[in-house]
């Protein structure tokens, strides 16, 4: 019986389902409570504010100590106690500002979002202005790190429009300089740090942040002095004087940015043996404070630097190399497990949302109106019974199958990266490590060529982390496509791309553009290796309400291996049907391969 039930339910009659269980209790409860008075609620519980404090407090000492995941968990439940909101303004943002602050730090930035526009509407409604400055600015954090500039200058602007605090002002006018600095206008920069970052600005508050935003200014100053260019002297005193504070603060973090700034001016101003040297430390600084990422990124600058035609360091290299690739390696894994785990936090919170304070609310008038249904009818519960169990079982079943699905499709994921970076990296690295092994490095042709395969290796990793990074869907969808498609040409492989800006794609939502995009991009990785094609033309148009895209090459070499590009091509065809598009391919035709995907706008 119940592998027939689920059969049923695997046929997409939930829907079904859930609208009859849902008109059943409708007309049940109307006519059950249609004649009945509707009692006061007033002697519902309201104040919540003891059990808010204590579970807020418990969120804290797991945040104080660590712990996210567990502090995520109970920001969360104390954001759901704030009801109703308006009563615990305070307690109810600065619990999401929280949480979206361990959410960015996850890199759930579509979640973020979500999550701090709830608070928005209560931020007049607080009594200090620094819930309202901090959730303006953890938004403008979520639009930084997803490259939407503009909007994070605007969040970041009515920010500051709320912040009294010298020190506050001054700490968000440098966010502002910062991402001027991204979007490369280091004049905007250099005009707003220029006036403040020589200022040693207290924090009155929490004196200790006075010296971390005074170093942080000046190390921003100097990178927007030395990309303007002509400003050598004022670059290397901001430089300089920004070390000098870190060293104060006996911070090992601080030190990192510090030594990598001095390391960047004597790139730019040619000085091999002290950018090493600045390298170095900040390198050892990286280690020393534990910070992977950072450790990470300090040695590929140390790689680099000891490269240089005046360094000569073979042993010193190849150690440094194999470091580099143990610790990436190890580093994706360890985020890997770690955004796993945090998903399973997050998909068990989802849980406990709005709904189990309105259940809360619910059952308390339910039990006060059941004092005046002492004579209702018997069979009426059974069939509310029955339709509770059925909701339950459906939803149950629903996002049971929902998290197996998302785990099996991590999985996958993480399987097909570790085997491409395998399949493509480790002849080049056996190739260099028997290269360095065999060659006089000292000779200048044997140091191109170790030059030559370590820049393979880096457009290689660089190429599989595009493969796999995210996909910009918004106003800049096409031109992101057509630098994907442009990194397959060669010199050996020419790309016409026809009719991408014939049609708008903003009527197309955010599936899928990324299906798009990862199709065409799954088609060119495998016509590179499996086709001999010498010129590749793509055809975008728009038919009726649909939109077609036509492949076609040159090559006669895929015919021989059509089996195992129809296996390889599966997933993308898997894609296609999820936005309800089709595929056709073409094998046989005598002028090449052709492939044509068509798809609802």
């Amino acid at each position: 019986m119940i592998r027939d039930l689920l059969y049923f339910f695997q046929k997409k009659h939930i829907l079904f389902c859930l609208l009859i269980c849902c008109a059943i209790l409708i007309a049940l409860f109307s006519m059950q409570f249609s004649d009945t008075k509707k009692l006061p609620l007033s002697n519902i519980k309201t104040d919540r504010l003891p059990e808010i404090k204590q579970t807020l407090e418990k969120a804290h000492a797991f945040w104080d100590n660590g712990k996210g995941d567990s502090a995520y968990f109970y920001f969360n439940k104390t954001r759901l106690l704030c009801e109703p909101k308006k009563n615990y303004a305070d307690y109810y943002v600065e619990s999401i500002n929280y949480m979206a602050e361990i959410l960015q730090r996850h890199g759930d930035y579509y979640e973020v979002e979500n999550t701090l526009v709830k608070a928005f509407p209560y931020l007049d409604k607080t009594t200090n202005v620094k819930y309202a400055v901090n959730a303006y600015t953890f938004m403008a954090y979520n639009y930084h790190s997803t490259y939407d500039y503009e909007k994070a200058l605007y969040y970041h602007k009515k920010a500051l429009k709320k912040a009294f605090s010298t020190f506050r002002r001054s700490r968000i006018i440098s966010e502002i300089a910062f991402v001027y600095m991204q979007q490369g206008k280091y004049q905007e920069a250099v005009d707003l740090l220029g006036p403040i970052a020589w200022l040693n600005i207290e924090d009155k508050i929490t004196p200790s942040n006075t010296g971390y935003q005074r170093t942080a200014k000046l190390y921003n100053l100097g990178l927007s002095y030395l990309y303007l260019g002509g400003h050598k002297q004022e670059a290397f005193d901001c430089f300089t004087e920004s070390l000098k504070v870190a060293l104060t603060l006996n911070d090992d973090y601080e030190l990192i940015t510090c030594y990598y700034g001095l390391y960047k001016y004597y790139k730019i101003y040619n000085n091999p043996e002290l950018k090493k040297i600045n390298i170095e430390k900040a390198y050892y600084y990286a280690k020393k404070s534990n910070s992977k990422p950072y450790e990470i990124s300090m040695l590929g600058c140390l790689i680099k630097a000891e490269n240089d035609e005046n360094i000569d360091n073979t042993e010193s290299l190849k150690k440094h190399l194999k470091i580099y690739i143990r610790k990436t390696d190890s580093l994706m894994t360890a985020r890997e497990k770690a955004k796993n785990q945090f998903a399973d936090i997050i998909y068990n919170s989802k849980k406990d949302k709005e709904e189990n304070l309105e259940l809360k609310n619910q059952k308390a008038e339910h039990e006060l109106q059941l004092q005046r249904q002492k004579n209702r009818s018997f069979i009426s519960y059974i069939v509310i019974s029955i339709c509770g169990i059925s909701v339950v079982f459906i939803v149950f079943y629903i996002t049971k199958k929902g998290k197996r699905d998302r785990i099996n499709e991590v999985f996958k994921n993480e399987k097909r990266i570790s085997e491409k970076l395998e399949l493509e990296l480790e002849k080049d690295i056996d190739k260099i490590l028997l290269f360095t092994a065999k060659s006089d490095l000292e000779k200048e042709e044997n140091k191109e060529k170790l030059l030559s395969h370590l820049n393979n290796i880096y457009l290689t990793t660089r190429n599989i982390s595009r493969e796999n990074s995210e996909i910009l869907t918004d106003e800049n969808f096409e031109k992101a496509l057509k630098e994907m498609i442009s990194e397959y040409i060669s010199p050996n492989l020419n790309i016409i791309v026809n009719g991408l800006n014939t049609f708008s794609w903003t009527k197309s939502d955010r599936a899928k553009k990324i299906v798009v995009f990862r199709a065409i991009q799954e088609i060119l990785n495998q016509m590179k290796t499996l086709n001999d094609a010498s010129l590749i033309s793509l055809i975008f148009k728009k038919e009726e309400e649909n939109i077609v895209v036509l492949y076609a090459d040159n090559g006669h070499k895929i015919r021989q291996k059509y089996g195992i590009l129809q296996k390889r091509l599966q997933n993308v065809e898997n894609r296609i049907e999820t936005i309800k598009g089709t595929i056709n391919f073409d094998a046989n035709s005598e002028s090449g391969f052709k492939i044509s995907i068509k798809f609802p706008i």
